[in-house]
């Protein structure tokens, strides 16, 4: 049977995501959704997006966008919100890229760069809708449609998306908002739970909702 396997936020964490797939033990008819937030905070974020372009070429991956990619993506090519996407464990990113010895420029970065992480990074989805599931990083504007919700809020709502019902008939499937364990209501799933904090990385199983944990 074809499972639908959605994983929360990575953050550089390449350790515990392969920790990971050796619990979901993956198989070709599987489709995998990443939640976005695979770069920022932790130590290896060029390794940790070499081996989801890997994961793309042996299985069946959505990888969506996260607040944080938001920011890198925004830093590279417009050089704004320089100081939000530092103060948010920007640094570590850069630094994967080009080596920890002293500070670096958005060039020197875009240089760094391989062409595969170019394009992983430019097909990244805003969000993904199957088998009555949605599947986003942060979440959505409690009763506005899908097709009039804000971009900004796909990638950084919080509070006022966990404590509304959606409105919407599919169940969303989130991360961004950490969880000291998976949060389940009627209308929604949480599976971010502090990965880069100290917490294991979380995955979901559809449709039959058993979560699966790094071990280590």
């Amino acid at each position: 049977m074809r499972r639908m396997i959605a994983i929360g936020d990575i953050h550089g964490c390449l350790g515990k995501l392969e920790d990971l797939f050796r619990v979901i033990e993956p198989g070709a008819d599987d489709r995998i959704v990443f939640l976005g937030d695979y770069v920022d905070r932790g130590d290896e974020v060029f390794e940790t997006v070499e081996f989801l372009v890997d994961c793309a070429s042996r299985y069946d991956c959505v990888f969506l966008r996260g607040n944080h990619e938001d920011m890198f993506l925004q830093y590279l090519e417009f050089g704004g919100n320089e100081r939000v996407f530092f103060a948010n464990g920007g640094l570590r990113t850069i630094e994967s890229y080009v080596g920890p010895d002293g500070p670096a420029s958005r060039e020197q970065v875009q240089r760094s760069m391989p062409e595969s992480h170019r394009r992983f990074y430019a097909n990244l989805e805003w969000f993904h809708e199957e088998g009555g599931y949605l599947f986003v990083h942060a979440g959505l504007r409690p009763g506005v449609s899908l097709k009039d919700q804000d971009r900004r809020d796909l990638v950084w709502i919080r509070d006022e998306f966990i404590a509304r019902p959606t409105g919407l008939p599919l169940k969303v499937v989130f991360g961004h908002t950490p969880f000291s364990r998976p949060l389940v209501k009627p209308d929604k799933i949480g599976i971010d739970t502090g990965a880069v904090y100290g917490g294991p990385l979380t995955a979901v199983v559809l449709p039959e909702e058993k979560f699966l944990q790094s071990e280590r």
